[in-house]
């Protein structure tokens, strides 16, 4: 398959490097055009920064970019590939954000956290993918099932409950990880000696109910350990963590009240 891509950072590098060991990346494409050579030169493709030099004999144009760029993108891009399969990889982005424009549209949306410099295991990877038409979506489950073993065909609406959930599991665990290293740097104490706890804690979550899983004060209702807590983080005068404690504890007991 030739296949393009609108964007060149974490999701679009990720994906051209996989897929090129199947198929062919015929462009990138990046309003910056140094950005476009770093990741074409990477996968063997062609650099542009212009729509009018896309190149119309692809049989797929990804868009990934950030989710607020692609009606502009597909706005721009419907009046170049007018037959052309188009999928964004956004996991709130409405399918019909691409059907206003363009017909021959779909989702194809990687469930999974990216960074430049880590490895992404794509057998073990879930894939959402959705297409308006019984052709394009054949297209996207064969080409979902050469990189992954989870493959699933959810609606735009399904789609978007379980970004929602990601942010909540990845960007705001992440963050928490973040404030836990702070409390600890402050007093010099090395952050390593939490790997383990937080290790145990995402394994448990994975192969149990989480609200099982559930351990600390606050389910424990131990107001006397709250209450010293969030006087530790008042007097070291970050009232910022102290909120985020609060209301992540008022969570839990709200969440376990009747136990």
């Amino acid at each position: 398959m030739r296949i393009s891509f609108i964007g060149s950072g974490r999701v679009a590098t990720h994906l051209a490097t996989v897929l090129l060991a199947q198929h062919e990346i015929v462009q990138i494409y990046s309003q910056q055009l140094v950005h476009a050579k770093l990741l074409a030169k990477k996968v063997q493709a062609q650099a542009i920064d212009q729509y009018q030099q896309i190149d119309q004999q692809i049989d797929l144009m990804i868009i990934a970019v950030s989710d607020q760029a692609i009606a502009v993108v597909i706005e721009q891009l419907s009046a170049y590939l007018k037959n052309t399969l188009i999928v964004h990889t956004s996991g709130s982005t409405n399918l019909d954000v691409l059907m206003q424009y363009h017909q021959k549209s779909g989702v194809f949306y990687p469930l999974q956290t990216f960074s430049l410099k880590r490895e992404i295991n794509w057998t073990n990877t879930p894939l959402f993918i959705e297409a308006a038409g019984a052709d394009d979506l054949t297209i996207l489950t064969e080409l979902a099932n050469s990189l992954s073993s989870r493959v699933y065909q959810y609606s735009s609406e399904q789609r978007l409950s379980l970004h929602l959930a990601a942010v909540f599991a990845c960007n705001f665990s992440n963050y928490c990880y973040d404030m836990a290293k702070q409390i600890v740097d402050a007093k010099k104490v090395d952050f390593s000696l939490l790997y383990p706890l937080i290790i145990e804690t995402a394994t448990k979550a994975t192969q149990s109910d989480p609200s099982l899983m559930q351990t600390g004060p606050a389910v424990r209702k131990d107001v006397n350990i709250l209450n010293m807590h969030q006087r530790m983080l008042s007097g070291s005068g970050r009232d910022d963590l102290k909120q985020v404690y609060e209301l992540l504890s008022q969570g839990i007991i709200q969440r376990h009240i009747s136990e």
